[in-house]
């Protein structure tokens, strides 16, 4: 390929076949406690992505893969392992995080540190909820994605206890967050696609 079909952005043919293939993306739900809310916020979101057509999503809830506190076992549960899998063949990621203290919860960051490899070169969106949206553990979050050099979009849906959800438990939506999650799948999906010819 010459200099400039490189420089126009005409693509090989193996970059065609890259591009062409529907992304796999996964929507991680961030937290594992009991009576967690984080599955209603996952569906609803899947719902939306589901009505896309460029991507296949499906919900990864870290809770099935019993991952130990890091560093306190000798590595060879099976979930590891399985973990990695699951993350290795997906292109990008959707998190469902929640403000816990200011941050994430520690079940999502020990999932994040359980992986290398399977979350370089991917992209992600963020969802959050909280009581001020889930805005400050967003941007740990987002500190933790640029470590694993995973390209966090800019759209950031964000969710309020007190307006969200009913008696903090039941999620219902406000309607004007359909804009902006469909915004996000959207840069999720773009830079997702462009990252798989870098992989």
């Amino acid at each position: 390929m010459g200099f400039l079909d490189r420089l126009f952005g005409k693509q090989t043919k193996e970059e065609e076949t890259v591009t062409n293939e529907k992304l796999n993306i996964g929507i991680i739900l961030g937290s594992t406690r009991q009576g967690r809310v984080s599955p209603q916020v996952g569906e609803w979101v899947k719902g939306i992505a589901d009505k896309r057509t460029d991507a296949n999503y499906e919900i990864v809830d870290i809770a099935d893969f019993n991952l130990p506190f890091l560093g306190t076992t000798d590595g060879s549960e099976p979930g590891i392992g399985a973990w990695n899998e699951k993350l290795a063949n997906l292109d990008g990621f959707v998190f469902i995080v929640q403000e816990y203290n200011h941050s994430i919860t520690g079940a999502l960051k020990n999932a994040l540190d359980f992986a290398r490899e399977a979350w370089n070169n991917k992209a992600a969106g963020i969802v959050s909820y909280g009581s001020t949206g889930g805005a400050r553990a967003a941007e740990h979050l987002r500190g933790i994605c640029g470590e694993l050099k995973i390209a966090d979009v800019r759209t950031h849906p964000t969710l309020s206890l007190f307006t969200d959800f009913v008696n903090g438990s039941e999620f219902k939506p406000q309607d004007l967050h359909l804009d902006n999650v469909n915004a996000m799948l959207g840069e999720v999906e773009q830079w997702s696609k462009a990252l798989k010819t870098v992989r």
